[in-house]
């Protein structure tokens, strides 16, 4: 029987008097995919730093080949052989893929062979199976080949265990794929995987083994194949959550919200015409890239559309701002947290306060903090936001959280209209559930709700109807319960077509 190349008995960490990791252990051993499950907060981030050098165990031990190790530092854990690569890849932009492909080489001797260091860049490539020019900027590569790069980094520097953490959240179906085509190769050679990701469906593709983790503690280790969905959900949340994601009756009213004819923005979508009830779940579907995100920019006027109408509630309305959008009772969730969604270093109350401002001002501009205070007490209630005070910062906050002051920002402006982009990346499965019960209560309460969605099983769990768009183009709709994985993805990759209405 193989050595286990890492191990990690009964680690500890603590962070003043919050513990987060808690006697967890782990067993990684080479040539397997051995994926990694829990909640947002169940300790998976700060396990990571603790393998990587970042951080040290409180207590606990790491052995590397059944031999005790101290990593001091990310530069002993890449000595070892042990590399990470993240949701959102780490490269510079203005160095070439080959350039970024080596930088971790302190060795090198100052005085570069271009030609020679390219070839070699060509190789680490090749082991992967793949086509990437390395002398190409980075600043033009995609999200998938950007990570393309971090893990020929990692292949550079003699890899053993390769951490992939939520690789997947930003990346088309196909993408996924050849990223599954990778971890294979690498598994293959090798080199020990430790996949972690909140899509459960992608656990059964690609993992051999699977070990669930909830509040800093190891819960179980199975084969993937001796598993359910069902049992490891049980295990991640603490309960069951077998109805979590069941279809729920449509509350659409009859009552047109939102009708859109014609919009198009030049080179980017046209000719999208489609319409929402009050009450009703309207689902956006396709590939990423496909122009669903955009149709959304235009409608909250952050992008605004060159041809086309809308109407709102009956209204002729031209949307050249968000400004305007939100006057006319639209709000937008961006899927994109960071750049449009919430202020990281603000407090959790100013950022559910953010998107009205000013009647919290007084006509000097002092913020009246006990209103604040009052109003965000009320939407992290509501909402289930667990932060025990509302002046922290909300980049401290989990993923899910994060998602729920986004929403109880926009909830706080009394939408009639409200458009979600990708409600549920990147956060975990009870939050999952939490989001979508929030969803469904608005949609009782007759808001008129736009989701833009890449997870097909959530799609299908929300949506009274369904829209199919295609490089740029509405193809294709459905009544929610009529809607299947393959009917949506059939028309999402150009393999069938029908009438949108």
């Amino acid at each position: 029987m193989t050595a286990p190349v890492l191990e990690m008995r009964a680690v500890s960490k603590s962070f003043g008097s919050t513990r987060a990791l808690d006697d967890f252990s782990i067993t990684l051993e080479p040539g397997t995919i051995h994926a990694l499950v829990g909640e947002n907060g169940a300790g998976k981030s700060t396990l990571i730093k603790i393998m990587t050098g970042f951080h040290a165990p409180s207590a606990g031990e790491i052995l590397v080949d059944g031999k005790p190790v101290s990593f001091r530092s990310t530069q002993a854990a890449q000595a070892a052989g042990v590399a990470a690569i993240y949701q959102e890849p780490m490269v510079f932009p203005d160095l070439d893929v080959a350039e970024n492909i080596f930088t971790s080489h302190h060795d090198r001797p100052a005085l570069v062979r271009w030609g020679a260091l390219y070839e070699e860049a060509e190789g680490v490539i090749a082991r992967l199976g793949v086509s990437l020019d390395p002398r190409r900027l980075a600043s033009g590569l995609s999200l998938a080949e950007q990570q393309t790069v971090e893990i020929a980094r990692a292949i550079s520097l003699d890899v053993r265990v390769l951490i992939m953490d939520e690789p997947s959240a930003s990346l088309s179906e196909h993408e996924v794929q050849r990223l599954f085509g990778i971890a294979r190769a690498l598994r293959d050679a090798g080199v020990a995987v430790l996949y972690i990701s909140h899509r459960l469906e992608e656990i059964f593709a690609i993992a051999d083994t699977v070990t669930v983790m909830r509040d800093g503690r190891h819960i179980s280790t199975n084969p993937v194949g001796a598993v359910t969905r069902q049992s490891m959900v049980a295990e991640m949340v603490g309960r069951d959550m077998v109805d979590a994601f069941q279809r729920a009756p449509s509350t659409a009213t009859g009552t047109v919200a939102l009708q859109v004819e014609g919009l198009g923005r030049d080179g980017i979508f046209s000719d999208v015409s489609f319409a929402v009830e009050r009450g009703e779940i309207v689902c956006f579907s396709g590939l990423v890239g496909a122009g669903r995100t955009d149709v959304a920019l235009a409608l909250f006027g952050i992008a605004p559309a060159d041809t086309g109408t809308v109407t709102v509630e009956g209204k002729p309305a031209t949307i050249r701002s968000p400004r305007e959008a939100k006057a006319l009772g639209i709000a937008y969730v961006s899927e994109d947290r960071r750049k449009l969604g919430i202020a990281m270093a603000k407090s959790v109350a100013s950022n559910i306060t953010l998107a009205k401002l000013d009647e919290y001002a007084s006509r000097l501009g002092l913020i009246d903090a006990q209103r604040e205070t009052a109003d965000a007490g009320k939407f992290r209630d509501r909402l289930s936001i667990k932060a025990h005070n509302l002046g922290i910062a909300v980049g401290t906050l989990s993923g899910g959280n994060q998602q729920k002051v986004m929403l109880a920002k926009w909830l706080n402006t009394d939408p009639r209209i409200l458009i979600v982009d990708e409600p549920t990346r990147g956060i975990d499965i009870g939050a999952k559930a939490e989001v979508h019960r929030i969803i469904r209560q608005l949609a009782a309460e007759g808001v008129a709700i736009v989701i833009i969605s890449s997870d097909l099983p959530e799609v299908l769990s929300l949506a009274d109807r369904v829209l199919v768009m295609r490089e740029g183009r509405l193809v294709g709709s459905f009544a929610g319960a009529d809607a299947t994985d393959e009917t949506v993805m059939r028309l999402a990759v150009g393999a069938d077509e029908r009438t949108a209405a």
